[in-house]
C-alpha cells in the first residue's frame, strides 16, 4: 500500500517538473526571484507537546504567475524557503525543511507602511528525532502562514505558522507532530 501510494507521489512530483517552463525557452524570460530574504524563527509542539525548535531561513520570493503558468492575481506571490536548525528539548537534534507556499497579500488591506498577508503551502522535511509512533524521520510538512510586512523597503516581516509533519500514510506508524511557531525576516 505505502509503495504504490511512492509511487504516486513520485508520479506527481514528475509531471509538476515536466510543465515547468524551460530556462531560455523561446519567448520565456528568466526565473529570477522579485525579492530574496532571511529569517530566524521558533516552535512548539503542541500535539504531541514537548518539541522546542529553532530555525533559520532563507527565502526566494517570486511573482506566482512566472512560475505557474496560468493567470494569478498581482497580489499573489510563489515563496520558496530552506530551513535549517535544531529541536531543543527534548533533546538537541537537526532539523531542515523546504518549503514551497502561496502568499497572499489581501489588496486593500495595506496601510502606512504596513502590509499583512496569508499563506498556504507544503515542503518536505527532516527530523533527527521521532515522536513515539513516526513512523519515518522525512516527512512531508503542510503549513499555514499569517505575517505582516512592514517598513520601507526592504521590508522586515514577522509571521505566525502552524505545522503538521506527517509522513503521509508512507509508513504504519504516522503519528504527526503539530506545532506554532513565529518568525521574525527582513527581505533584501
Amino acid at each position: 500500500m505505502a509503495r504504490h501510494r511512492l509511487k504516486r507521489i513520485c508520479l506527481a512530483a514528475a509531471l509538476v517538473a515536466v510543465n515547468l517552463p524551460a530556462p531560455g525557452a523561446s519567448g520565456a524570460t528568466p526565473l529570477e526571484p522579485t525579492r530574496a530574504g532571511a529569517a530566524a524563527s521558533c516552535g512548539a509542539s503542541y500535539t504531541p507537546a514537548g518539541v522546542d525548535f529553532c530555525l533559520l531561513t532563507g527565502i526566494l520570493l517570486f511573482d506566482y504567475d512566472r512560475v505557474w503558468p496560468h493567470r494569478a492575481p498581482e497580489s499573489l506571490r510563489f515563496r520558496v524557503e530552506y530551513s535549517l536548525g535544531a529541536t531543543l528539548e527534548p533533546q538537541t537534534r537537526l532539523m531542515t525543511s523546504a518549503n514551497m507556499i502561496a502568499q497572499f497579500y489581501y489588496p486593500g488591506t495595506s496601510a502606512g507602511g504596513v502590509r499583512p498577508y496569508l499563506g498556504g503551502g507544503i515542503g518536505i522535511i527532516y527530523t533527527d528525532f521521532k515522536v513515539e509512533g513516526q513512523g519515518l524521520r522525512f516527512n512531508f510538512n503542510p503549513l499555514i502562514t499569517a505575517g505582516v510586512e512592514f517598513g520601507p523597503d526592504p521590508a522586515w516581516f514577522t509571521e505566525a505558522r502552524l505545522h503538521h509533519v506527517s509522513n503521509g500514510g508512507l509508513d504504519d506508524e504516522n503519528v504527526g507532530v503539530n506545532s506554532v511557531q513565529f518568525m521574525l525576516g527582513r527581505y533584501f
